[in-house]
This record gives structure tokens, sequence and C-alpha cells, in this order.
């Protein structure tokens, strides 16, 4: 939905609160205009059931209205008597429209008066349950919100078993798109993988499915900080079908909502109005090398031969990892060798291990096209290796358009922006005119991974979408390690550390520890205080 179709939804909304509510307005000492006024109806209704003001606002929050809409029902209808379990099931399971009963046929007793308090352990519960859910929902979808690490794509840099808080305020927060969504929850219902909110993938319906047209338009609170290359970015894949990432095909068969995608994280190397190559593995940006920060470590496939056999696949882990190498060990039939992810500086250290007799680079030639890479186009012979160069997009440059270059923009122009396009006789047409150029609505980004032989990113799927963008991961608050034992499986040194910055992380868990202890022998000197003056 647009938002003149919001605002047209809200209106009938308004009516539809008016006719149910108008005589309960006038029943509380009211006038029943007051119920026609859209938001002032609903600062008055929190005075009539004799709620805070702020209330309000929690109305027009997506999801947490969703809760709080249920809440203010029951609310309404306990404060003009209706208050048995009857009358709450009624309310919930008509949404709301039980009222209209009420209001029309029922006797109305207003009782400004009535407790607020819970009526007993069971209800003071619910609503310190409900309040907790409302409060964490909104710090979860516009502050902070927890992730882990699932891959090794920024291995070295982030871990597998990492525990991160992604901060929403530095790109500003999004406005949840799916209105119809448990809280809390990405997509799927934990234990149950089942969908968590309400949306209708059938291709053929996808723009006129009641259920997609609840979808709000794209909206961003705004931020302090733009990405910059180099920064770690978490996003929602831009080309989320359902299928093997490893085999993207870039034929959708399979739609789901922007804020619904699967959540990944990787690093910006490349900002709106950048060109972009990758020459043997590496990144230049406008034709230079791009400059990592000290934080960054790169890593590399590598074919490593030994000198001895081994029994198994540890004995090979156990050695590479007094180097500091991924012992995630691959073996390749063809040439019957074996192959590890490493970083340049631990491969120069391996390499004087008498058990091992060579490590080398593993790299794809200049010129060999590999059919998974971005565009996906037989014009394109790029691979991982050697890539574009390419342009990334800026919102409101414009480019030329033509048949040479539309593999790679087609998907910006046809899904991320909604226009249509066709072509005809060799001619481009979008939106039915024939183009020439094309003008972009919003900046776009190039997103990989440290571990660079071992990352599926944008070389397989294209741009990265601003609107795609959900936060800055910027702390480690847990770190674990599945291959530890007992204490070891805490990566102590990690726990507590900042994602970004300068120099080599540090953890904080000792001054954490520290403060905790204080706090608490704090509050215990304080309590033997007061227990002494009284």
């Amino acid at each position: 939905m647009t938002f003149y179709s919001w605002f047209i939804f809200f209106l009938i909304v308004q009516v539809i609160h008016f006719i149910g509510t108008w005589k309960l307005y006038v029943a509380a000492g009211r006038k029943s205009w007051e119920a026609a006024i859209p938001v002032y109806n609903a600062i008055v209704l929190m005075k009539i059931i004799s709620r805070p003001t702020w209330w309000t606002l929690l109305l027009f929050i997506p999801i947490i209205n969703l809760i709080m809409f249920p809440v203010v029902w029951i609310e309404t209808l306990r404060t003009f008597g209706k208050k048995t379990t009857l009358d709450t099931i009624l309310g919930l399971v008509t949404f709301g429209f039980y009222i209209y009963y009420v209001n029309y046929t029922q006797k109305l007793e207003y009782n400004a008066n009535r407790s607020l308090k819970p009526e007993n352990k069971t209800a003071e519960t619910f609503s310190s349950l409900l309040f907790a859910i409302i409060v964490a929902t909104l710090v979860h979808t516009y502050i902070i919100q927890p992730f882990t690490i699932p891959s090794s794509s920024l291995e070295k840099t982030l871990l597998v078993g990492d525990f991160l808080f992604v901060s929403k305020l530095n790109y500003g927060p999004r406005v949840p798109m799916t209105t119809v969504a448990l809280p809390m929850v990405h997509d799927t219902i934990p234990g149950l993988k089942k969908r968590s909110y309400l949306f209708n993938d059938d291709v053929t319906q996808k723009k006129t499915s009641l259920l997609n047209k609840l979808q709000l338009p794209y909206l961003r609170l705004p931020g302090f900080q733009e990405i910059k290359r180099n920064d770690i970015v978490v996003f929602n894949q831009p080309a989320d079908t359902l299928l093997d990432m490893n085999n993207f095909s870039p034929d959708r068969n399979y739609y789901k909502p922007i804020d619904k995608k699967t959540n990944l994280v990787k690093r910006c190397v490349g900002v709106p109005g950048d060109t972009l190559e990758i020459r043997n593995g590496l990144v230049f940006i406008d034709g230079k090398e791009m400059k990592q920060t000290e934080r960054v470590r790169l890593q590399f496939s590598y074919t490593i031969k030994f000198k001895v056999k081994f029994s198994s696949y540890e004995e090979i882990a156990n050695l590479l990892r007094q180097y500091d190498i991924t012992d995630d060990v691959g073996y390749d039939p063809k040439t019957d060798s074996y192959y590890v992810q490493a970083t340049p500086e631990a491969v120069s250290k391996a390499k004087n291990n008498p058990y091992i007799e060579s490590l080398e680079l593993r790299k794809e030639n200049k010129g060999d096209r590999d059919p998974k890479i971005f565009p996906h186009n037989k014009n394109y012979n790029w691979n991982n290796d050697f890539f574009g160069p390419l342009y990334i997009p800026e919102e409101g440059k414009t480019i030329d358009i033509n048949l040479n270059v539309l593999p790679v923009y087609k998907r910006l122009i046809t899904e991320y922006e909604g226009n249509d396009l066709e072509v005809k006789v060799n001619q481009i047409f979008i939106n039915g005119k024939v183009a020439t150029t094309y003008t972009f609505k919003q900046n776009y980004y190039w997103m990989m991974g440290d571990n660079r032989d071992n990352s599926i990113d944008a070389r397989y799927w294209g741009f990265v979408p601003f609107d795609h963008v959900i936060g800055k991961p910027v702390f480690i608050w847990m770190s674990w390690d599945t291959h530890g034992k007992g204490l070891n499986k805490v990566r102590w040194d990690r726990v507590f550390t900042t994602v970004d910055g300068e120099g080599q992380p540090q953890s904080y868990f000792k001054h954490f520890l520290f403060l905790l202890a204080a706090y608490f022998i704090g509050e215990y000197f304080w309590k033997k205080r007061k227990e002494k003056k009284a």
C-alpha cells in the first residue's frame, strides 16, 4: 500500500471507531464529535479509560499497535462495567466489534473511578508480562537487536558463535513494513517452523493480495551516520528466494517482504558512486586498491599438501589451529588435495612446519566465467577473483541504459525500484516508455565477506538497496565455541568486546564484573545502613 492508501485506510478506521463508540464518549461526559477527530479521539479515550495519554503514541507504532489495540478494547469494556471473562473473550475474538454491541444495546454506566490495579496475582503477572513485551519490542525494533553470527564469511573478525548487539540508531531505525507479525520474531516461529507473519507469496497474487496490501511503504527514521567503506553491516538478503544460496537463481519463485528476508552480516566494500573492481581477489575502488582498517583480516583459499599421511581430519585441524588457520578443512577429489581458508600471515608461519609440504593460493583465471556470479549473464566473464568494473548506484544519479548494461541493473530497476521493464526490438521500455537513461531512486551498497573464498556475498546476488539495511553491529556480548570444552566453550577474550574501533579488539568483561560487584556491594551496605537507622 502507498502512503495515500494507508491514509484512506486510516480515515476508514476513524469512521468505524466513531460509529462504534460515540455513545460511550457521551456517557463519559464528553461530546460525541470528539470520537470523530483522528488522534484527538484516541487522546480523549485514554482519559475516559483513565490511562496515560502517551498510550496514544503506542497505537500508531507498527507491531506495538497489534498488542495495544486488544488492551484498549478490554480497558474500554471494563470502564463501562463489562469485566467478566466472557466480555473479555468476546472483545478479543470480535476484534473489538463487541464494543458496538455494548454501545447500542446496553445501558451505559461509566465507571470513572474504577480500580486500575490487577484484581489477582495472575492478572498482575499478565499485566507485567505484557508491559515487558511492549518495551522489549520497542527496543528490539527501533533501538538495538540481538544477532548471532551463523557462518564463517567474516571469520577472524566475527566468528561463528558470536552473539552481537546490532544498533538500529546508527543508520536510522527502519519502520517495520510487515504490519501483521509476531513481535520480536523474524520470519519463522521458533520450534514450530511456521511463518511468523501474514503474507501471500503466490507470484500471481503478489500485487493484488489483500495481505500484501497491508504492507507499509518503506520508511526510515533519521540516523546519525552514513554507511562507510569497511563498516560491518547487518541487512536483509536482497535475493532471498528460499533457494539454496549457493545455487542462487535470478528467476524468483518465492516472494518475501523486505523486512522478513534472511538476515545477513557482511562488510561494506563499496558505497554509492563507487566504481568497484576485483583483481586477483582484491577490491579496487575507482582504480585504487581498497585500504583496510587494522581490524580487517582477509582470508583466502589455499591448497595444502602434507609430507605425511593423517588418519583423520581432526589431526589436520589440530595441526592448523597452532597457526590460527581455520579448522574447516576441505577436500578436492579432482586434485586429491586438501584446502583451507587462511590469512596470508598465518600461511607464512605455517609453511615452516615440518609436516607441511606446501601452501598455494587458489585463484580463478581472469576471463573464466562462473555462471553463479552476478549478473548471471553469458556476456559477463566474471568470477570470484576477477570481477567488474561496475558502477554502484547513487540516489538521484542518472546513467545511460542500454542492452549491454541492462543485465547489471535490470533487477534493481524492476524489483528494488518497482518499475515495469520490457525489451522490444532491441529497445528498452520502462513503464511503457522508451528509456535510454535511468535515474536511481535510492542508494546501493556492495557487501562482501572477509573470508573471501568462503563467502556467498554480493558477487553472487548483486547490490544491497538501502531499504534492506537493518543496522550496525556494535558489541559482542557473548562468544560460544562449539569445539571448546567446559569453561573453554566461552571465548572469554571476545566477551564484551566492541566490533568497530581502532587497534585490536579489547574485552571489557572484567570491567563489567567489577561494576556488577560494586553495585551489589553498595546495595548490601545501603540496606545495612537503612536497617541501623530504623
